[in-house]
């Protein structure tokens, strides 16, 4: 059992039970336009330990359960960490490059950091089997480029409440921090790779574009 991956639950576990008790403490921590734009930069991390409700909570923490041990049985403990926070900063910095101009902006949560766990278990073996809807075995590249889509599509029809651009953030934290401590798997899972660039690519040309 990893004491990183059990520090980090805990502390995500502790947090966010605080917030679900506290309202001042949730809104002092939580992620908010308007606050981070008047010097709050902390916000961009710890909003990243707090969650909604227990069942946004546990379903980020059994997510990142499932996914943590194979990072950390290939990368170690410290660039675990590193693809973690590394993925929470990176999903809170998109989300606030596409929502700067809306002061009234929140959102809480892990998936970012979680998200980009998991993109760098899908480099790191792409070939492995995931569940599409939980039931539907697909290769797990397969599964995290149909993942990215639909990100895109979340953050440009923005009709759920679900934080689409620090999911599709923190998927492109674990991407490049994950090619750059192992830059072999550009040889190694070259088809792969450029498989999952192409979300990527898409959502900057639908950027440059101004279709976002």
């Amino acid at each position: 059992m990893n004491m990183i991956l059990i520090g980090i639950i805990a502390v995500t576990v502790l947090m966010s039970y605080k917030g679900f008790n506290d309202l001042s403490f949730f809104r002092k921590y939580e992620f908010h336009i308007g606050s981070i734009q008047k010097g709050e930069q902390i916000r961009m991390l710890s909003s990243g330990f707090l969650h909604v409700d227990m069942t946004h909570l546990l379903f980020n923490m059994l997510t990142l359960w499932f996914f943590a041990p194979l990072v950390l049985a290939y990368l170690g403990n410290w660039t675990f960490v590193l693809i973690y926070m590394g993925s929470l900063i990176f999903g809170n910095l998109l989300t606030y490059i596409f929502n700067k101009n809306n002061y009234s902006y929140r959102a809480v949560g892990a998936s970012g950091a979680v998200t980009g766990v998991l993109y760098s278990a899908i480099l790191l073996q792409p070939d492995m089997m995931l569940g599409l809807f939980f039931v539907i075995p697909i290769p797990a590249y397969l599964f995290g480029i149909l993942y990215l889509l639909y990100s895109i599509y979340g953050m440009k029809s923005q009709n759920d409440n679900i934080g689409h651009s620090a999911h599709f953030g923190g998927a492109v934290g674990g991407y490049v921090i994950t090619l750059m401590e192992q830059p072999q798997l550009l040889v190694e899972h070259t088809l792969m790779v450029v498989l999952l660039t192409i979300p990527i690519v898409v959502l900057f040309i639908m950027q440059r574009l101004g279709k976002l």
